[in-house]
């Protein structure tokens, strides 16, 4: 097996082009980005840059020009947080790092180690940031022997969500290929007007957030491959009368919590053994909202559809499960959106806030599992090379995290990867657990031609 290395070459701070962002007034954070912690999200964008010529020193020129002229209309995310209310300092800067990658595209896909993708952005993924200083935002370009370039990016979840993210990385695309056209031009009132950030915000909510987000353990993460027949059996299998046409995110959800189930069961023995298991799924409100809020409005307008199963459940149908993930998502319709909403939705987030922590102080504590959906956001970034060969979500998580699903597109477009972090143990079992590997493929090469 090859070494990897990745070594910084430069570093800078990128600010915006625009100086009459100093009068600007502060950038409110909506509720949900109070309560959000700062932690930072990982994306990597390979573009192998095959059979181009072109010049290196001008892309990186231009990424980085591109990019000043970006935060103008992307203003806060150069900015820095003050009393988590507003974002200020908007001439702070985004760092931008070049790191050089000693062998090839081809090579590295081919042999791919995903705890390595940590070298590939610039801070550590999804750790517990105390420190908000540091930036909403920082960028890594990484250039290998053969020309291919990834983009890495490390993205404050304190200002965004999936849709914000992706919102600003198609801008950033757009203004680099001179396609003002394409550029979005962010909304930064709506989410604030209709979360409004409390002045006065309980810290215990903050914790019980903390909570669902971060949890002491050794925890790892594997990327498993569900390829198109899998996912159509699985979506077969996980038909009902109350769900006839589940969808592939639904299915995949309840296949893969089914059998961390088992995990978790297998696990836990003793006096204290686990007997509830809870599934949280991140559900965009935007499309909730009476009136749809368009994509354009930023921050993080999501919330948490919760669903509880007994351990025991690992032995039912998987259409079973699927009745219960789509019951949770079916919750959010636009009347529980709305009273979300205003001064008043605070009550609704209270009694939010208070189940969570009554779950969390049970005895035994239950089996937490977030699930978020990244398909269509980020597969389509293309800065004039063609859209990205692949997109590498996270390497090694740090010590204190969560169980964690995550999916997004392959290579090829017609599967889905899931990069699921559990306790360590529990991968373990998971890695060999027959029935699961009949339909999920963990972590396969991928083969390019450069």
């Amino acid at each position: 097996m090859m070494k990897v290395e990745v070594t910084i070459i430069s570093k800078e701070t990128i600010k915006p082009s625009l100086p009459t962002l100093h009068h600007l007034k502060p950038y409110k954070l909506t509720l949900l980005d109070q309560v959000t912690p700062a932690t930072y999200v990982p994306t990597i964008f390979f573009y192998p840059m095959t059979n181009l010529n072109l010049d290196m020193s001008q892309i990186i020129a231009q990424l980085k020009t591109s990019l000043s002229d970006t935060l103008n209309i992307f203003y806060p995310f150069s900015g820095n947080i003050k009393d988590n209310l507003y974002i200020h300092e908007f001439d702070t800067g985004v760092p931008f790092l070049e790191a050089h990658v000693n062998c090839s595209m081809s090579e590295f896909l081919k042999h791919l180690e995903t705890d390595l993708l940590s070298l590939f952005v610039p801070y550590h993924a999804f750790c517990k940031e105390t420190n908000t200083a540091i930036g909403q935002m920082a960028v890594q370009l990484n250039l290998f022997d053969c020309g291919g370039i990834a983009i890495g990016l490390s993205c404050s979840h304190k200002i965004a969500d999936a849709t914000t993210a992706s919102i600003f990385l198609h801008s950033w695309a757009a203004t680099f290929t001179r396609s003002p056209e394409k550029v979005i031009h962010p909304n930064f009132s709506e989410g604030s007007i209709m979360f409004p950030p409390r002045d006065s915000l309980p810290q215990k909510y903050i914790t019980t957030m903390e909570n669902l987000w971060f949890k002491e353990g050794d925890y790892v993460t594997r990327r498993f491959v569900f390829h198109e027949k899998a996912i159509a059996s699985l979506r077969s299998k996980a038909k009902s009368e109350l769900v006839p046409k589940p969808t592939r995110t639904e299915a995949l959800t309840s296949f893969i919590w089914k059998h961390c189930m088992a995990t978790s069961k297998a696990k836990s023995v003793g006096p204290k053994n686990k007997s509830m298991t809870i599934l949280v799924q991140a559900v965009n409100l935007r499309t909730r909202m009476k009136p749809h809020l368009s994509d354009a409005s930023t921050g993080n307008i999501f919330w948490w559809a919760p669903a509880a199963a007994d351990l025991a459940m690992e032995e039912k149908e998987l259409h079973e499960l699927v009745g219960l993930v789509n019951e949770s998502i079916a919750g959010f319709n636009s009347d529980s959106a709305e009273s979300l909403q205003g001064d008043e939705g605070f009550l609704a987030f209270s009694d939010f806030f208070d189940q969570l922590e009554d779950m969390f102080s049970a005895e035994p504590k239950p089996d937490v599992f977030a699930v978020t959906c990244w398909l269509r956001f980020f597969n389509d970034i293309d800065f004039g090379w063609g859209k990205p060969f692949w997109v590498g979500i996270m390497g090694k998580v740090g010590p204190a995290f969560r169980n964690l699903i995550i999916f997004s597109e392959t290579p090829w477009g017609d599967g889905i990867e899931a990069w699921v972090t559990l306790d360590e143990k529990e991968m373990a079992i998971l890695e060999n657990d027959p029935e699961f590997l009949a339909c999920a493929s963990l972590n396969p090469s991928i083969s390019i031609s450069l």
